[in-house]
């Protein structure tokens, strides 16, 4: 490991040192935060998959209902409902830290807008459509959330595990190589310090 261009003395050995020190803590917290993004990002992923089974579930049999109901309804019938809105969806958007990731959280609110299709123009297939859409669009917006926080988590996992791998595999060896190279240069100053000290006193004596 190539070591750092420094001048070998004691202030720059201690600073060598704090920094050493310093690198080893950060990297025990980055390697702590990298560790507990992963758990809350395989609990999402665990989330994600159970969710998206029971969406494409309730979404195929609403869309079986629709057809039903395409099928015992009239052209104009079917014209007619695509126009009416008996219910405004309204979505707040929150956010959620993990561990210095903000990941989104969506929740709707249906509300009643007082426009009504006809009963006598539709079929009772149609009722089953609005009923399972009203069950299934929360689900869809927690979808949506819980795949865009794992996105998020896994870009942040990816980064933190850079830097626990450029702390580990570059700074902290070049650190201690370049503590050791002081070290050695120290030792051979005060081993010559010691011999000349040595052959001043033989030759006073």
């Amino acid at each position: 490991m190539a070591q750092q261009r420094v001048n070998p003395t004691r202030m720059e050995l201690l600073r060598l040192k704090k920094r050493t020190r310093l690198a080893q803590k950060g990297h025990k917290l980055l390697k702590e935060k990298r560790d507990g993004l992963m758990q809350e990002f395989l609990k999402i992923i665990r989330r994600a998959q159970e969710l998206r089974r029971e969406v494409d579930a309730e979404l195929s049999s609403t869309l079986q209902h629709f057809v039903f109901a395409q099928a015992t309804m009239t052209p104009q019938a079917v014209r007619m409902v695509t126009r009416v809105r008996p219910q405004e969806a309204e979505v707040s958007v929150t956010e959620k830290n993990v561990m210095g990731v903000k990941i989104p959280q969506f929740e709707v609110q249906l509300t009643e807008r007082g426009e009504h299709y006809g009963v006598w123009e539709t079929s009772a297939e149609l009722d089953a459509v609005m009923e399972a859409f009203a069950i299934t669009l929360p689900k869809l917006l927690e979808l949506a959330a819980i795949e865009k926080s794992a996105q998020l988590l896994a870009a942040e996992i990816e980064t933190t595990r850079r830097r626990v791998n450029a702390l580990e595999h570059v700074l902290i060896p070049q650190l201690q190589t370049t503590t050791r190279y002081i070290r050695m240069k120290l030792g051979e100053r005060e081993r010559q310090a010691i011999i000349t000290t040595m052959a001043i006193k033989k030759e006073v004596v």
